[in-house]
């Protein structure tokens, strides 16, 4: 990502007149990129209802968007330890999802500050870790996150009836 577009994006968190914006932002970065990567992926009207649904993710989590003159370009939600529908395995750690980018951007670099915040917020939390899923397959996802820090654990891996999801953990020192 260029400097000079690194200081033009604002990360702040999502109001509810982003709802939808951060919705087809989500469907968008997560279809087009695994269109490519892993054609076998279908997503359903149903999980794209899910993904959309960002009124009740900001009840739950904490909803981050990057915002480049006036357009929502990037988000990711964190979730505090315990809340519903939280993923994380370990009992004190945050629950990262819904990483993306607007596609006309990818390959910007737009994901790091989206992390970075994310990351800075948990540890203000005072959590252990934070913990997130990536689907099997999504190779250059796992080696993005690898290179931050976060490390595989099996233990939190999950099997569900139409994915597989490989588990990662950032561990925060005490």
């Amino acid at each position: 990502m260029s400097t000079e577009l690194v200081e033009r994006v604002v990360i702040r968190e999502a109001r509810p007149e982003d709802d939808a914006a951060i919705g087809e932002l989500l469907v968008e970065a997560f279809i087009t990129q695994y269109a490519k990567k892993l054609p076998e992926v279908v997503y359903t009207e149903e999980r794209k209802r899910s993904l959309r649904d960002t009124a009740t993710k900001r009840e739950v989590a904490t909803v981050l968007v990057a915002e480049l003159e006036g357009r929502v370009v990037g988000t990711v939600a964190l979730w505090p330890p315990g809340a519903p529908g939280s993923e994380a395995w370990l009992p004190d750690a945050a629950d990262l999802r819904h990483l993306a980018t607007a596609v006309d951007l990818h390959g910007q670099g737009l994901s790091k500050p989206l992390l970075d915040e994310a990351e800075r917020m948990a540890r203000a939390w005072g959590v252990s870790a934070i913990c997130l899923h990536v689907r099997r397959g999504a190779e250059g996802v796992l080696r993005m996150y690898q290179r931050r820090g976060y490390v595989r654990e099996p233990a939190g891996d999950l099997e569900l009836p139409t994915v597989f999801l490989v588990a990662l953990v950032l561990r925060f020192p005490r």
